[in-house]
Order: C-alpha cells, then sequence, then structure tokens
C-alpha cells in the first residue's frame, strides 16, 4: 500500500521517543506507583496533549512556533515552571512522611479532572513536542499527501503514546512494584521530585 513505509517509519520513531525518559515517564511513574487509576489518567492527559501538538505540527503551527522564538520560550518557560512546582512538591511530600509511616501523595488522592489534567498541562507546556512532529512530519510525509495520511498519522501518534503511558502506569502499579516502593517510598519519592525538578531547571537553562 502507498504511504506503508512512511506510516511504518514514523510509528517505529513515535514508540522509540515516547520510550525515551523524560518528564511524560517521571510524571507517569510518579502517579502510578501511588495509584494505577491516577496514573492512567495522567497518561491520557499527556496523549490527548500530544495529540493536539501533532494536529497543529500537520498544520504547520509546529513550525510556526519554532520560528516565533517568544512564544516558543513563553509555553517553554511554563513548561519548566509546572514541573519544577510538581518536583517541589513530592520533595516536600517526601522529607514530611515520617519513617516507617504510609505516606501517600497529594497525586494518590487526585480526582478523574485533576489527574487528567495533571498529564495535559506536562505535556501541552513541553512545545518540543510540536516542532519533533513538525520537523518529522515535513521529512517523511511526501507533499500533497491524500488527507487520510494525516489522520492515520495522528491516529498512530495518539494510539501509541497513549497505549505505552497507559502499559507504563499498569507496570508501575502492580503489587510486586508497589510493595518494593512502599519499602523505600520517601528516597524514589524524593528521587522522582528531584528528576522533575532537575528537568524543569534544564528546559529553563537551555533558553
Amino acid at each position: 500500500m502507498e504511504y506503508l513505509s512512511q506510516l511504518l517509519a514514523l510509528a517505529g520513531i513515535i514508540l522509540f521517543a515516547c520510550a525515551s525518559p523524560g518528564p511524560d515517564f517521571v510524571a507517569v511513574t510518579s502517579v502510578a506507583l501511588n495509584d494505577r487509576r491516577s496514573g492512567v489518567l495522567v497518561g491520557l492527559g499527556i496523549t490527548s496533549a500530544v495529540i493536539i501538538w501533532a494536529t497543529l505540527a500537520i498544520l504547520g503551527v509546529g513550525l510556526l512556533i519554532k520560528e516565533l522564538f517568544w512564544l516558543y520560550e513563553l509555553i517553554s518557560m511554563a513548561g519548566a515552571a509546572y514541573l519544577a512546582y510538581l518536583g517541589l512538591r513530592m520533595l516536600i511530600g517526601a522529607f514530611k512522611s515520617g519513617k516507617g509511616q504510609p505516606h501517600i501523595t497529594q497525586a494518590s488522592g487526585m480526582g478523574t479532572g485533576q489527574a487528567w489534567r495533571r498529564g495535559f498541562l506536562v505535556g501541552i507546556t513541553n512545545p518540543k513536542t510540536a516542532t519533533f512532529f513538525a520537523t518529522l512530519f515535513v521529512s517523511l510525509l511526501p507533499v500533497g499527501a491524500p488527507s487520510w495520511v494525516y489522520v492515520a498519522v495522528v491516529a498512530l501518534v495518539g494510539g501509541i503514546t497513549g497505549i505505552w503511558l497507559c502499559l507504563l502506569a499498569s507496570f508501575f502499579s502492580v503489587a510486586r512494584v508497589r510493595s518494593v516502593y512502599a519499602r523505600v517510598r520517601r528516597p524514589i519519592d524524593a528521587l522522582m521530585g528531584a528528576a522533575l525538578v532537575a528537568l524543569g531547571l534544564r528546559i529553563a537553562g537551555s533558553r
């Protein structure tokens, strides 16, 4: 089938990008360790943001954002601040919890909307996603491809991202993983929090 090779190449690159550690990984796993449902909802929130960025990239907005330096910087700084905020909350929660006491971070008590919103904010404040898709689509998709190809591309992006993040949330919420986590909750929460803060500072410092 025509365009099949391009779609398969895109699928492989998107899967590789999903598997690369980053803000999405930390955001999902840090919540899933406390509650599977919340972790999945965070993953779905991120997926929703990624679908929006992929659609905007197809419409050419991704390259426009890359050229509009001030807009790119504004979105990046908002994302950096939000990641640092989440990380600081985890760090504070880790150090406040008493040794040996079962401490459930605020992430575990999140409602449906709150968990989805957290993931969505993590994803939508990452303009690198838009520029990544814009560059990828320009490189692999032929000019003048029919509309169904672009629909298929967005479906691939959403499907692969959503499945990966939901599987990630499910894995980190299984009983054995959570039992290990329960024994070393404070250092893991501190490590996750520090990772989020470091990611935020890295984004802010790469301007």
